[in-house]
This record gives structure tokens, C-alpha cells and sequence, in this order.
């Protein structure tokens, strides 16, 4: 026992000092461990969602809004109380109320409403609803090709959900890409964090395309507005000051293997809805100590069904299978993405970009990964397809996108293969015709048509589910 007042004061402080030095081990740590990722985020069998709503019409009347509301949800049997829970989208959320549809895509905040609350340790997710999607596979697929990659990527993992009890629809449960995801992936002591937007179609929106501007931070609304940390005046000039390095040849403050290898798999499959796109939009920007990398987000336009903003949609799909992977998107959208177009100017750069594409193609396509994970997905959630009441699509469209989405695969890996091997035009300028023969309707993935066919059937059955919740 402490003989003295001193001695006791010793001990004292060194058990301070003990539990300090524990804090900033902890707070230092890479990574943090949190439960959610075996539990929601098991993803070998579909979980069970129900959210809890007191008024239903009026949640679903003020869809637009995108406005919280205070909701309780039960996941797998356990029941989380006064979450907030809102609609989310853009363009999706717009055209599935244009098209009188109901099946929205949720997004749950479990400490909305109250601070520190969490599931196991997540604080946010979203409920995908598969928008034009009639695989229900786009976007699970890509992030396993992210994570094959080494690109840090959110959690995912099916689930069937319910309103009030009343089966609603099989979804994709996403990791949100926020406090519990940084922490989980950078620690603690995580950087910056930015979900750069366009404002509208018809502005440049130079700054989401990640292009020097000035010096001056209001230049780029498009990212410090749209930033996901509280940051200070220092992290948008430091922000600035890498922009402004890499447009002077100075690759210092990117994370250039991460960066190519997000690269690789946005245009493998035909991401023309995030950076190397018409908007530029639907990624995150990390930034920590100086150096930047891009996070993925959102794929259900992917694999050539993107056609938002363009006055004429690309249909054929002989041509979207071959694009070049020189060249991924065309002149006038390149020139204002310098995040690719300038790297790719740099030649030890776009070596190792044939590279990484080549060593995606080996590992995940030629010795048929994607095939084996398309197939055990699909078979998984079969059941839940079936007796989805909200599907975008019939049970017979679905099984035809699964195996369009295995062809597409094939079809995109030989192609881009061929580029590389001189086979097949590799750029733009060089394509005047197809490479290989495409025997796919890319359209069977999901598509307008799709909507307007359901209409009717889709309006009649969320009646019926309408009116059990109420």
C-alpha cells in the first residue's frame, strides 16, 4: 500500500499517464474494431430490416423533401429507437416520384436524433433500392472489385425490408461513408473528408473536377461546401495546394496506386456517372497529411446504362463494350477531369495504369472471380427477388440482366484485354468500329423502359402495401 500522500500521488499520475498513452494509441491506430461488420454487414445471407413509421402517408408525400423524420427500425431482431430516416437520390428519388413509383432508396442516421448513438458502433447507412438495376447486382459487384483492388470501399450487404411489418423490398444495405467508416478505416486521427456535387448540368463545375482554379477557397463550392468533417481555412489551402501541385507535374499529395486503381474498376465498368463522367459527381475526396485519394460511391447506372445529361444516350452496346480505356470518356468531359488526364500524361504513371488494369483482368475476370460471385449473389437473393413487391422489374427481367451482367463482364474483359495486347483500338481517335462481337442488350440491365412498364403493375401493388401499412 502507499506509505505517503507522494506516493499515492505518484501512482496516481502515472495511472493518468497510463490511461493517456492507452488514448493516443488508440487515437493514432490505423484502424478502429466495431461490430457492425459482422453483423448487418455479414453478407452470406439477407438480413431482415423493418422500419418503424407512426405516419407513412406523410413520410411518403414529402419524399422530395429529403427531411428526417424520428423512426425506430428493427434489424435482425434487434430494435433501435428514434433514428432518423429520410428518403435519398437525385435524380433517381426525382424520376421514381416522376414515374409514380414508390420504392424510394432510404437513408437511416442512428444518431440524428440523439448523440453517440450508434448500431454496434455505425452511426449511418443506406438502403439501396436497386434503381435501374434489374440485376440488384451493380453495385455489390463493383465494391467487390474495389476490395479485390486494395481500394478502401464502404461495407455492404443484401437486405429484405419491411414497413410496419409489411415486406417492402429486397435492398442493398451500404456502409454510409462518414464518421464510423473513417474511423474504421483511417482511425481516429482520420484527414479530411469532401462529397464534391455539381450545381447544375449547365455549370462548368470545374471545381468537383478536381481542376486548379486560384487560390481563393470560394472558387470551390463544389467541395468545401459539400465537406463531411469540419475543416478549417488551413485544410481548404492545403487542399488547393495539391490541386494546384498536380497540375504542375508534382504527384506529391496523391495517393497514385489508389487513385489508378479507383480509376480502374470506374472504367471497366462504364462508371459515366462518377468522376470520369459527364457531372463528375458520386465520389468522395479523402485528404490526410497532404495527399488525396478518391472513395467509390454509387453504381447503379454503371455497365453503359448511364444516360442523365446526355442529349443523346449512347444504345449500342457493340460500342459502350469497346470503349476504349485510353480515351474513357470523350474530349469535351476529359479535358475538365485533370485528375485522369493529366496523370495519364505521365509516362511511369500510365505504365503502371496498363499495369494495374492488366493485373484486375487476371484476378478477377479471366480466372472467372466475377463470375463465381455473380452466380452465388444471385442464387442467394433468388428467393427474396421472387417475392419482392416493389421490384423495378419482373422475376423473368431480373434473371435476364444476371446473366447479361456475367456477359458483360466477358465480353468488357476480352475487349479491354485486346486493347492492351494492340488487338483493338485502345483511344478514341483510333476507334472507327467495334472490336469484338457483343451479343447483349446492355438495356436488360435496367432502364426507362423498365420503369414505364411497371408502372401500372408497380403502382397496384405498392397500393395494396399502401394500405396494409395504414
Amino acid at each position: 500500500m502507499p506509505k505517503s500522500k507522494t506516493d499515492r500521488l505518484i501512482i496516481i499520475l502515472l495511472i493518468i499517464m497510463i490511461f493517456f498513452s492507452l488514448f493516443l494509441y488508440i487515437k493514432g491506430s490505423d484502424k478502429v474494431s466495431f461490430d457492425y461488420p459482422n453483423k448487418l454487414f455479414d453478407d452470406s445471407y439477407v438480413h431482415n430490416i423493418d422500419l418503424i413509421i407512426d405516419d407513412v402517408e406523410t413520410f411518403f408525400n414529402n419524399a422530395l423533401e429529403e427531411e428526417y423524420i424520428m423512426a425506430d427500425v428493427n434489424i435482425d431482431g434487434e430494435l433501435f429507437e428514434d433514428i432518423g430516416l429520410r428518403f435519398k437520390g437525385n435524380n433517381s428519388l426525382h424520376l421514381t416520384n416522376e414515374y409514380g413509383l414508390y420504392r424510394y432508396s432510404f437513408k437511416i442516421e442512428f444518431d440524428h436524433f440523439q448523440n453517440g448513438y450508434s448500431y454496434h458502433g455505425l452511426d449511418k447507412l443506406s438502403l439501396d433500392a436497386s434503381f435501374q438495376d434489374n440485376s440488384y447486382l451493380k453495385t455489390k459487384l463493383s465494391y467487390e472489385m474495389f476490395e479485390m483492388m486494395g481500394v478502401v470501399s464502404p461495407l455492404t450487404s443484401f437486405v429484405f425490408v419491411s414497413i410496419n411489418g409489411n415486406d417492402f423490398g429486397l435492398y442493398l444495405a451500404i456502409e454510409e461513408i462518414e464518421d464510423s467508416f473513417l474511423a474504421r478505416n483511417f482511425g481516429y486521427n482520420h484527414g479530411q473528408l469532401y462529397k464534391p456535387d455539381y450545381r447544375n448540368f449547365e455549370d462548368p463545375n470545374l471545381d468537383i473536377g478536381l481542376n486548379y482554379i486560384g487560390e481563393d477557397p470560394k472558387l470551390y463550392p463544389g467541395i468545401f461546401d459539400n465537406a463531411r468533417t469540419n475543416i478549417t481555412l488551413a485544410d481548404k489551402k492545403r487542399l488547393i495546394k495539391i490541386l494546384k501541385a498536380y497540375h504542375e507535374n508534382d504527384y506529391s499529395g496523391l495517393e497514385i496506386n489508389l487513385i489508378i486503381k479507383n480509376f480502374i474498376i470506374q472504367i471497366f465498368t462504364l462508371n459515366w456517372d462518377g468522376y470520369i463522367g459527364h457531372t463528375g459527381h458520386n465520389y468522395f475526396l479523402y485528404e490526410d497529411d497532404g495527399k488525396i485519394m478518391m472513395l467509390p460511391w454509387d453504381f447503379n447506372l454503371a455497365y453503359g446504362t448511364y444516360a442523365y445529361g446526355m442529349s443523346d444516350p449512347i444504345r449500342d452496346s457493340s460500342y459502350l463494350i469497346n470503349f476504349p480505356i485510353n480515351t474513357p470518356v470523350f474530349k469535351e468531359v476529359m479535358f475538365k477531369r485533370p485528375l485522369y488526364h493529366l496523370l495519364m500524361k505521365n509516362d511511369d504513371i500510365f505504365n503502371k495504369y496498363h499495369e494495374y488494369f492488366n493485373y484486375f483482368l487476371d484476378n478477377f475476370i479471366e480466372n472467372g472471380r466475377y463470375k463465381v460471385i455473380i452466380t452465388k449473389y444471385a442464387q442467394m437473393i433468388e428467393p427474396y427477388v421472387k417475392k419482392d413487391p416493389s421490384a423495378f422489374c419482373s422475376f423473368e427481367d431480373h434473371k435476364l440482366a444476371v446473366e447479361t451482367l456475367i456477359r458483360y463482364c466477358e465480353l468488357r474483359g476480352q475487349s479491354i484485354k485486346g486493347q492492351l495486347e494492340g488487338k483493338y483500338p485502345i483511344t478514341i481517335v483510333s476507334y472507327d468500329k467495334p472490336s469484338i462481337e457483343v451479343d447483349i442488350d446492355l438495356k436488360n440491365l435496367g432502364d426507362f423502359e423498365d420503369l414505364e412498364n411497371s408502372k401500372s403493375r408497380h403502382k397496384q401493388l405498392l397500393k395494396k402495401i399502401y394500405n396494409e401499412i395504414n
